[in-house]
């Protein structure tokens, strides 16, 4: 914000954090309600909501404020503190940063938002500086579902790998061999998606190719080595479950997209 020209107040629970941008030009406020008086635009990145209310439950009037959240915490969450902010005079934008720390500010970076669309669009501009922003729907929740569903890949992909590197270090390949292959996987991971997002939105699992049953043998196999390797068998387990469900249920002949069932439905 501050290489783009703007005047920035800033306020930090550890008071030290923002040195560095003081050094650089930023003022820094005594308290949080001295940072919100400071400009009509209050960006939060908290740990989560909770700390949200922590911290602006200290400023008794935030009547005309745009309260932009980067904060990450579930939907539901989000939505009330919505209500919350508007009912204390503020309008209220949902944020999801989609990259590391040091990717901000960068042509890499992009940030879901949710909320009033006139709203995103007065702050379009100022918001771009963080990254690219894009305005996923009103509801104030949205922004933090699509955050949520994009770390719900992401986590699990890293705990496959370190997973996968468990699984061939009990043979004592290091990481750094494994690392390119895993690659290539994913690479892999990413030629499916265009085409398993269609069955699922279609709810068509046609099983001419990756039935859920060969899937599910190797699955099962994933498992057995596993076991054998003596390492942390919680991850294979839980995705051997999926494809018991759903064999269980007499969809075995159907493409491995047929677990969507049981992962929605898991009664």
């Amino acid at each position: 914000m501050l290489d783009a020209g703007h005047p920035v107040t800033v306020w930090n629970r550890t008071a030290s954090r923002a040195d560095d941008v003081v050094a650089r030009g930023a003022v820094r406020a005594a308290a949080p309600a001295e940072a919100v008086r400071a400009a009509d635009l209050v960006v939060l990145s908290l740990t989560d909501y909770a700390a949200m209310y922590d911290v602006l439950g200290r400023v008794e009037d935030l009547t005309g404020k745009v309260v932009v959240n980067l904060s990450s915490d579930s939907p539901e969450v989000t939505r009330e503190a919505a209500k919350w902010a508007e009912q204390r005079g503020a309008r209220f934008l949902t944020g999801g940063v989609m990259v590391p720390a040091p990717m901000i500010g960068t042509e890499a970076s992009y940030v879901y938002y949710s909320g009033s669309k006139d709203l995103f669009d007065a702050h379009e501009k100022t918001l771009g500086v963080i990254g690219k922003p894009h305005h996923m729907g009103t509801d104030p929740g949205l922004a933090q579902l699509f955050y949520q569903a994009n770390l719900d890949v992401f986590l699990t992909a890293l705990s496959a790998f370190l997973h996968g590197s468990a699984l061939l270090g009990s043979a004592g390949v290091p990481a750094k061999d494994f690392a390119p292959w895993a690659a290539q996987v994913l690479q892999l991971v990413i030629q499916f998606l265009p085409r398993s997002a269609e069955q699922v939105d279609a709810d068509e699992h046609p099983g001419d190719l990756s039935t859920v049953t060969m899937m599910g043998a190797t699955a099962d196999h994933v498992l057995a080595a596993s076991e054998e390797a003596g390492i942390d068998l919680e991850l294979p387990r839980a995705i051997k479950s999926h494809y018991d469900r759903t064999i269980a249920a007499g969809k075995g002949g159907d493409n491995w997209t047929r677990l969507i069932d049981g992962i929605r439905n898991p009664g």
